[in-house]
């Protein structure tokens, strides 16, 4: 698995691109809101990596923020739910309003998504519920911290009865306040004063 990918934006077209590293043409599938976030072409680009092997396949799928590539992970977890469908309801939905669904038990909202009928959003909705919690979402451009305090944070948050959405949209905020390096205490006491608003 690649971590990141670092090269030349070297074309881009409706479903994927194509990154230029030292020489090496690489073909990267994305979501269009990736695909959007990319820049121009020839121009320099960092992009998140998932690489995908099967039987008959090699496929290297790309995201503009971890937290991306985490809700693909997670996506792709539930049954039913392959690389396409779920860069097709990353195309449709921000990961913050994919974690507001999940947490709000809104099949109807995942269901917008190309290719996913009601059937499969309730799916996605019931399994991913208890686990998308402690996955970040990207709001307004920033990605919440996963992991180490503020994953504790939130997991805080849900004992104390939080919806999933709730917690990690407080901790994001008092992640954002307080900085990266914020103990668990002052996030869990910044976090419920966020959440009490």
């Amino acid at each position: 698995m690649i971590a990141k990918l670092r090269g030349i934006l070297d074309e881009v077209a409706a479903d994927h691109a194509v990154i230029d590293v030292g020489g090496v043409g690489y073909q990267v599938a994305a979501s269009s809101r990736t695909l959007d976030a990319l820049g121009p072409k020839g121009g320099d680009v960092t992009i998140h990596t998932e690489m995908l092997v099967g039987d008959d396949f090699i496929r290297l799928i790309g995201f503009a923020s971890a937290a991306e590539r985490d809700w693909f992970r997670l996506l792709g977890s539930v049954q039913g739910v392959g690389s396409k469908v779920a860069l097709a309801i990353l195309s449709t939905l921000e990961t913050g309003e994919l974690q507001s669904a999940i947490g709000a038990g809104d099949a109807a909202m995942v269901s917008r998504a190309p290719g996913v009928g009601p059937k499969l959003a309730s799916r996605i909705v019931n399994e991913l519920k208890d686990k998308a919690g402690g996955l970040a979402a990207t709001t307004g451009g920033v990605a919440a911290p996963v992991g180490g305090a503020s994953a504790d944070a939130v997991s805080a948050l849900l004992n104390l009865g939080f919806k999933p959405a709730e917690a990690s949209k407080a901790v994001a905020e008092a992640q954002g306040d307080l900085g990266a390096d914020a103990g668990l205490d002052a996030l869990v006491r910044t976090a419920l004063k966020k959440a009490a608003k």
